[in-house]
């Protein structure tokens, strides 16, 4: 087979998904996998889920290695999914306007610490001003602790074990307040970290365990689902890969994973589970109420010249389809960004995810 790049490939797999019989995609998508392996000498390794329940795929495929010299990919290994953790945050935001807890437009404010409202007003923010959907759609003024030598400070110190508040602390004592809240397009994973502090105010629980309940993982079968040193790993899960930034030489399992934890990044799962929750999603088995589900699609028009058409937790492809937040990963090694595509709104039919799990 013609060498392909992975962009290309995927929508080849894309059009296998949605025009062949299941026994000619699987026949067809290792050869396809490996033959992208190939060509990207700077891959360590390859793994892909595609799931098309209409065409009866569910088909998960690895190509390379589980890291540098390591043993070869397995199919179903674990990783670190990135910023695609923010369309399961968007989507536990969801469950909780469909259960009468909450509106997308609601101000942030009360909802949030003591502490956290006052570190935010000592840099000139307005928390009551900004509403959910300005988090969501990362429009709310709020600067990325992720500036600032943030980087420098993880490298410097691989194994510091990094808190939100000091993750927050860093956005307004480093940072600054960018812009009034729907006037500015800014991505920063500061957003998410303030939606899980607001999960858990309204729950009660750690935002990890209220996104497992609301998101129902074991009734949906994300059976290797976790956040790594918040939740303890599956039964039966393999060990994660290896995910690397040679530019910085950066290896994920040199650095404590909190870097990226708190809701900008921090779930790890297969690309199976990746794919079936964004399919299982877009097609109303996640967020059950089409009004509520709909509002996914939310954009705030700025009043600057930064038009994103980032929606609430989801990027637009430009070609009919929508895709989970961590298409654009920030916060992690972004040469270790997951890919995950979902389906059009109007013919839901498949889900896949790609990762190229350690890319030299």
């Amino acid at each position: 087979m013609r060498s392909l790049s992975l962009r290309s490939a995927l929508f080849l797999l894309i059009g296998l998904a949605t025009s062949a019989s299941a026994q000619t995609f699987q026949q067809r998508a290792q050869a396809v996998l490996d033959s992208v392996y190939r060509t990207d000498t700077t891959m360590v390794g390859l793994m892909l889920h595609v799931e098309a329940p209409d065409r009866g795929i569910a088909w998960s495929g690895a190509s390379g290695r589980s890291a540098k010299g390591g043993e070869a990919l397995h199919t179903e290994a674990p990783f670190l999914i990135a910023s695609n953790i923010k369309t399961y945050v968007s989507a536990t935001i969801l469950r909780l306007v469909e259960e009468g807890k909450l509106t997308i437009d609601q101000p942030v404010g009360p909802l949030l610490t003591e502490r956290t409202r006052a570190l935010f007003a000592s840099d000139g923010y307005t928390t009551e001003a900004i509403t959910l959907t300005h988090l969501l759609t990362h429009t709310s003024g709020v600067d990325s602790y992720n500036l600032y030598g943030f980087m420098d400070s993880v490298i410097a110190n691989p194994q510091h074990r990094w808190t939100r508040d000091e993750q927050l602390t860093r956005t307004v004592v480093l940072g600054h307040k960018l812009a009034e809240p729907g006037a500015h397009y800014a991505y920063a994973d500061a957003n998410y970290l303030l939606l899980t502090e607001v999960i858990e105010g309204l729950t009660g629980m750690p935002f990890t365990q209220a996104m497992r309940q609301l998101l129902r993982y074991e009734q949906m079968g994300y059976t290797h689902t976790w956040m790594p040193t918040l939740e303890p790993m599956p039964t039966g899960t393999l060990p994660l890969v290896h995910q690397y930034w040679d530019e910085r030489q950066m290896d994920s399992h040199a650095i404590d994973i909190s870097m990226d934890l708190y809701g900008g990044g921090g779930i790890a799962c297969s690309t199976a589970d990746l794919a079936r929750f964004n399919q299982h999603l877009f097609t109303g088995k996640v967020v059950h109420d089409p009004a509520v589900l709909a509002s996914i699609h939310t954009t705030v028009v700025t009043q600057d010249s930064v038009q994103s058409g980032y929606q609430l937790g989801i990027t637009p492809s430009g070609s009919g389809t929508d895709r989970p937040s961590g298409m654009v990963a920030s916060g992690v090694p972004r040469c270790s960004t997951s890919r995950s595509s979902t389906p059009p709104s109007a013919s839901p039919c498949w889900s896949a995810a790609t990762v190229p799990c350690g890319i030299a």
